[in-house]
């Protein structure tokens, strides 16, 4: 990552021999004078094209293109703010409508409009919902007479760091279940010891940042349902669904890892990720109205009329929540099936390409959700981080990273094959991974580095 040095004196140079502007402009302090709009628009243009290509990009799950009319639509509503509901109430009715679509997309209680709210991304989704339960957690002890201090939650190193985040910020101790070698998700069998009276919730993931797999979700909603009747523990699941929440619906509708599981009580998912809208939004949707405390709610009128507000954030652009409703309109059910039908082939057909390269070994071969996880079959003569510098000078982004407590010893290449990622790109991909294998054998290998996978 490249350190900025605020205190510089640098500046940025008169551009196509000064026809825009002709004196210097500092790069870290406020200019005495601007210059015109097309001008800033050409610097800023022009660095941008350091940048790397979001087509090539494999790192991270967000959604980088969309339709020409999703555009235009995100142009006519970047100046509307969607938490002034009485000045943009049409903009609320489709906020509305995206929450109840999202709630029946994951089976919530037909007799009951499903309750949730569009967040900023996955990170305030999950920080919501977890809030919700400490402090429903919190009013069930105090009304039994209990001490309410010292909370938990259960969770398994293969969370996005944002539950780390929500520990430490709200104070929870994060009881974390560590990977080992051949097992980087979890179950009941690992949950279990870990619970007690003091848990206020278990996150579950249908879908990892890690190795893009999903943990065992029905043996956890079985473990949680018995011990609510013995020993009476009243532990909710969240199912963290940020990557799989738009993929099993349309590819295995049948499976039940939603409302349908008795436990579930709050689910989250990344809108911009399979989604298929920009950056940034996340949904959190709740079972029913009772698991989200009236008291998280707050009412404001300083804007006109009573507007219920729960969120983390204040003023959010609307033009997300736009986009999503856009997206459910333009493809519908069968649209999205298509879809991802699509990119979970493409993913296969790129898994069963890599897997054929002397070198490599597959962790996820792209069948359940579009994401191939790969290590190296040898590391002592495969350096996968090296591998991914390589790939970097041919344009392609793909993260190498270390595996999370007790499985750091492995070194994982991940890639997300998302909907503008082509049969011809897989193949594409594949060559280049083929030609940098062959030119690593050849070379030496730099120190590993640790880092966090891009999501």
């Amino acid at each position: 990552m490249h350190t900025l040095n605020l205190d510089s004196e640098e500046h940025l140079s008169p551009t196509y021999a000064g026809r825009s502007f002709s004196h210097d402009i500092p790069k870290y302090r406020l200019p005495t004078e601007g210059v015109v709009a097309e001008a800033a628009y050409q610097l800023i243009h022009d660095e941008l094209n350091l940048d790397g290509n979001p087509a090539l990009n494999l790192a991270s799950f967000v959604t980088s293109w969309m339709e020409p009319q999703a555009d235009r639509l995100a142009a006519e509503t970047l100046a509307k703010n969607l938490i002034d509901q009485d000045e943009y109430p049409q903009s609320e009715v489709i906020h509305q409508r995206v929450v109840s679509m999202i709630g029946r997309l994951f089976h919530a209680p037909a007799h009951q409009r499903p309750t949730g709210t569009a967040t900023i991304g996955s990170s305030e989704a999950i920080m919501l919902a977890m809030l919700a339960h400490k402090r429903t957690w919190q009013r069930r002890r105090e009304a039994a007479g209990l001490a309410a201090d010292r909370p938990n939650m259960v969770m398994g190193a293969d969370v996005h760091t944002c539950w780390e985040k929500f520990a430490r910020y709200f104070e929870v101790e994060a009881r974390v279940v560590p990977m080992e070698e051949g097992r980087y998700t979890i179950g009941a069998e690992e949950v279990e010891p870990l619970l007690d009276e003091r848990t206020i919730a278990v996150a579950g993931l249908l879908g990892t940042t890690f190795t893009g797999q999903m943990d065992d979700l029905r043996s956890i909603d079985a473990l949680l349902t018995r011990v609510a009747t013995e020993p009476g523990w009243q532990i909710p699941l969240h199912i963290d669904a940020a990557s799989g929440g738009f993929i099993v619906p349309f590819a295995r509708p049948e499976e039940e890892w939603d409302f349908r599981l008795p436990s579930v009580r709050s689910i989250n998912v990344s809108n911009h990720k399979f989604g298929l809208v920009y950056p940034g939004m996340g949904t959190v949707i709740f079972r029913d109205a009772s698991d989200l405390p009236e008291e998280l709610v707050f009412h404001i009128n300083y804007l006109g009329g009573d507007m219920p507000n729960y969120s983390l954030n204040f003023s959010r652009p609307s033009s997300s929540v736009i986009l999503q409703y856009f997206a459910f309109l333009r493809l519908g059910r069968s649209g999205y099936e298509q879809i991802v039908a699509t990119v979970l082939e493409n993913a296969q057909a790129l898994a069963k390409k890599l897997g054929a390269i002397d070198g490599l070994g597959l962790l996820t071969d792209g069948s359940e959700f579009p994401i191939v996880a790969l290590r190296a079959s040898d590391p002592l003569a495969t350096d996968l981080t090296q591998l991914s510098h390589l790939l970097r000078e041919r344009g392609w982004i793909v993260p190498a990273y270390t595996l999370p407590p007790n499985a750091e010893h492995i070194t994982v290449l991940r890639m997300v094959v998302k909907e503008n990622f082509s049969r011809d790109m897989v193949d594409m991909l594949a060559h280049d991974v083929g030609v940098s294998m062959r030119n690593l054998a050849q070379g030496s290998r730099p120190h590993r580095a640790r880092r966090r996978p891009v999501c």
